[in-house]
């Protein structure tokens, strides 16, 4: 056997040896070492779905294990901290409960709590939204159209008041039906700011109220002109009447128009009378003349 092949093979040998020798260490020192403890905390999740304007109570609630540096910011440890208040966001099985889900203990139940600072809720009853009465789902946007007779107007309009304004609830419901159905509710409350809620009460007061549906990825604001009975049939509208007498300013002087010519004095027309005699016809003067019919 060649000798150089024997001393390749024997180093070989050697070298798998002392690799070996230096992994079974390595694995050795693993067993033996103690494995790293994690710190776990306390962490209140839901026991059930919570749903929008529902008050949070103790059998909803349970305790789960989670690490620390898995601890969500705005959780609780503690189920004291969360009982007894209101729900402004649905919060799912087994999901966490953080305080941006929450409303503040004591401030009620219901839509209250879901009411934003400076904002009001209005109701419109949905006999006075008939075009969508049946479609309006709590979270949607809706335009106010307002139809009636301003004092002192010949005629009626429609014009929008308000737009982009968001649906609150539909009846008793705060949020939408899990299949995406229609809710046939008997009113419909609307989030507006003070000076909205203003427009939309007199609105309901003095006229016809009627909800347009959009989508809620349009935040596009239209200027529309309103429209008016005589519109529907072909007329224009109407315009308050304007005098075309002007009268002249005090300082300025009255102009004299010369005449271009004098006018050619009236022509006397006398009295004509036709006589036939035989086959003979002949027009004979009578009388003196006369002025013209209408001349002085």
């Amino acid at each position: 056997m060649d000798r150089r092949f024997l001393t390749v093979l024997a180093m070989s040998i050697v070298l798998a040896l002392v690799v070996s020798a230096v992994f079974y260490q390595v694995s050795a020192r693993g067993a033996h070492a103690k494995p790293k403890q994690v710190e776990l905390r306390d962490l209140v999740t839901a026991a059930q779905p919570l749903p929008v304007g529902a008050t949070v109570r103790r059998e909803e609630l349970k305790l789960t294990k989670v690490p620390v540096d898995l601890f969500p910011r705005g959780g609780f440890s503690k189920v004291e901290d969360v009982i007894d208040r209101p729900v402004v966001s649905n919060i799912l099985l087994d999901e966490p409960v953080l305080e941006g889900r929450l409303a503040a203990r004591g401030s009620g139940s219901g839509l209250a709590p879901i009411i934003p600072p400076g904002m009001r809720a209005v109701s419109v009853r949905v006999n006075d939204v008939v075009g969508v009465a049946g479609f309006v789902l709590p979270g949607m946007r809706v335009d106010v159209l307002v139809t009636g007779r301003p004092p002192n107007y010949n005629g009626t309009i429609t014009n929008t008041v308000l737009q982009n304004i968001v649906v609150l609830s539909a009846g008793q419901t705060l949020q939408p039906e899990s299949r995406g159905q229609a809710i046939n509710a008997p009113v419909v409350t609307l989030l507006v700011t003070p000076e909205q809620a203003e427009t939309l009460t007199l609105a309901g007061n003095e006229g016809h109220i009627q909800l347009v549906l959009r989508n809620g990825a349009d935040q596009a604001t239209e200027k529309t002109p309103g429209r008016e009975t005589a519109e529907l049939f072909g007329f224009h509208k109407n315009k308050p009447e304007v005098s075309e007498k002007r009268s002249a300013p005090p300082h300025a002087k009255a102009a004299v128009v010369q005449p271009a010519s004098t006018p050619a004095q009236p022509v006397g027309v006398a009295d004509e009378v036709v006589v036939i005699r035989g086959n003979q016809r002949t027009v004979e003067v009578v009388g003196e003349t006369r002025p013209p019919e209408g001349a002085n």
